[in-house]
């Protein structure tokens, strides 16, 4: 069995106005043009009460870095009090959003995703012994790496909301 270890988890949020179909455009591209992430959409729900929306979206993505290590990440998307809103900007009426957006991201790192070093006891005494005196710092790379990703990420997102609501 593939071991993961979790890397990197944060989250922020955010309350005020945005677009939310540019906004999840801009977090969906991110992942999949600037990081390389395959992005597969777990759950979306949505729940209307009233004039606003309740969402919840999770996303799970993964890249191969390389045939041994694999990098996993899960976003988690909750979007409180969605209600449309029609803002005045440079004397143009612009329809947008308003609501309160709390976003989590987790990072891991997953050793032999392809099961290559489970098929003997003999094996799984190898790879222990590959990831302990052979490749630690290559590992401690990708861990850096993943860690850099997702934050770099969570920095692109809090800029684009910054962004977006002083408009």
């Amino acid at each position: 069995m593939a071991e993961s270890d979790t890397i990197f988890s944060s989250k922020i949020k955010y309350n005020g106005i945005f677009n939310f179909g540019d906004f999840y455009n801009f977090c969906y591209a991110w992942l999949t043009e600037e990081i390389g992430l395959i992005i597969m959409e777990k759950k979306y729900s949505e729940k209307l009460s009233g004039e606003s929306k309740n969402l919840e979206i999770k996303w799970e993505g993964f890249k191969e870095m390389t045939d041994y290590f694999k990098m996993n990440v899960k976003v988690d998307f909750r979007i409180a009090n969605l209600t449309k809103i029609e803002i005045n900007q440079g004397g143009v009426k612009i329809n947008t959003n308003k609501g309160s957006i709390e976003m989590k991201i987790t990072g891991m790192l997953t050793r032999d995703y392809k099961g290559k070093f489970e098929t003997s006891a003999f094996k799984k005494f190898l790879r222990s012994t590959y990831e302990k005196w052979v490749i630690p710092s290559r590992i401690e790379e990708f861990q850096g790496k993943i860690a850099q990703e997702c934050d770099e990420y969570l920095n692109q997102v809090k800029a684009y909301l910054d962004l977006e609501g002083k408009r």
